[in-house]
């Protein structure tokens, strides 16, 4: 089968998650061609032949914060500038490829086209969860206009898929049809990897030359070993208990597998590693970014680990190293199927779009 699949560039957890279902796709013998934005383009071509570039959203972070208005002033500005190489692109698409079905995580231009061609599409992203879910106050309340604004956007997103799977570490009651959950997408590095039981603290943390977090992390009785916050780091640097790690994918999967625990933000996917390898998350949401939050915030009601909203509190970080042991016993009972059931659902529905069921 001919399939599009389109990757949303914003993050790089949608690109490495398509990366494993698009695997999936080809060891099925499909056809596939790629649309993608931003830096999904790049790590998605170094693994794959047809990947075409297109414009896509993007955010503007400053001091942990999303900045809304100089959010949307850009991507009005880069959506006026990328039209006419969208429309290019499909056009180019449609003479070369002559898709059959769409699967889109979270990017629109190959939603639109599967419309616009009466095609089946698929969502497959963790984004949906905040419309296609029902969220009670006990995770809502503390962030009600976020919320609202977030549900409206993903909600406008991608309407009317003949099927939402989407992909999530938490559970709550499924309030549209055509929906169904799975747990996180994992890379074939992190299924590989082993977890032992270590003694250190995983830090990632990309605000440089954040003394307070430093000075922070110096008051905890462990080793942490700290990603992102020294960029120019040729190896490894020593001060107090914190060890300054330069950047290195197969380094830092180790360091999470035999981590005591985690400190980072409240992206998906490092979270769904994380709880794959059974380790507590200190989680800090990113500012006005509010699937962060509702990460985070069910994190803390799952018993997983906690949230707060600064990363640089020493009392808090004290507390979540004290409370290692509850977290622990939560996630002894959390499994993963090693991504079996999304992948057979994407085989199913599949199916049924060649079968002209959907």
């Amino acid at each position: 089968m001919r399939i599009l699949y389109g990757v949303v560039g914003e993050g790089m957890g949608h690109a490495m998650r398509s990366r494993v279902v698009i695997e999936h796709l080809l060891a099925q013998e499909h056809e596939v061609a790629i649309m993608a934005s931003g830096r999904a383009v790049d790590f998605l071509s170094s693994r794959f032949a047809d990947v075409n570039r297109i414009h896509g959203l993007h955010m503007i972070s400053e001091d942990n914060r999303v900045r809304r208005g100089k959010t949307l002033w850009s991507n009005v500005l880069a959506g006026a500038a990328g039209l006419p190489q969208n429309i290019a692109a499909y056009f180019a698409l449609i003479e070369s490829f002559k898709p059959e079905a769409v699967i889109s995580d979270f990017e629109s231009w190959t939603y639109l086209y599967a419309k616009a061609h009466d095609l089946p599409v698929i969502s497959i992203d963790n984004m949906q969860i905040i419309n296609r879910c029902t969220h009670g106050p006990e995770v809502t309340q503390a962030e009600h206009a976020s919320f609202e604004i977030a549900r409206a956007f993903v909600k406008g997103k991608l309407p009317f898929c003949d099927h939402y799977l989407i992909t999530t570490f938490f559970r709550p009651p499924i309030r549209k049809e055509r929906t169904s959950l799975y747990p996180p997408i994992l890379r074939p590095e992190i299924l590989a990897a082993k977890p032992s039981p270590g003694e250190h603290l995983l830090v990632y943390q990309t605000k440089t030359g954040y003394h307070e977090l430093a000075d922070a992390l110096a008051t905890l009785d462990m080793e942490c070993r700290v990603y992102g916050m020294r960029r120019d780091l040729k190896g490894d640097e020593r001060e107090r208990n914190l060890l300054y790690r330069p950047f290195s994918e197969q380094g830092f999967i180790a360091d999470l597998a035999s981590a005591r625990a985690v400190v980072a933000a409240a992206g998906f996917t490092l979270m769904g590693e994380a709880l794959y390898f059974h380790k507590p998350m200190l989680a800090v949401p990113l500012g006005n970014q509010f699937e962060q939050y509702l990460n985070a915030r069910y994190l803390e009601l799952e018993g997983y680990g906690r949230l707060s909203a600064r990363v640089d509190d020493a009392d808090k970080l004290q507390a979540f190293v004290a409370a290692l042991p509850h977290f622990e016993e939560r996630l002894a009972t959390l499994e993963h199927d090693g991504n079996q059931a999304l992948f057979d659902a994407v085989d199913h529905h599949l199916d049924r779009a060649a079968a002209g069921l959907i």
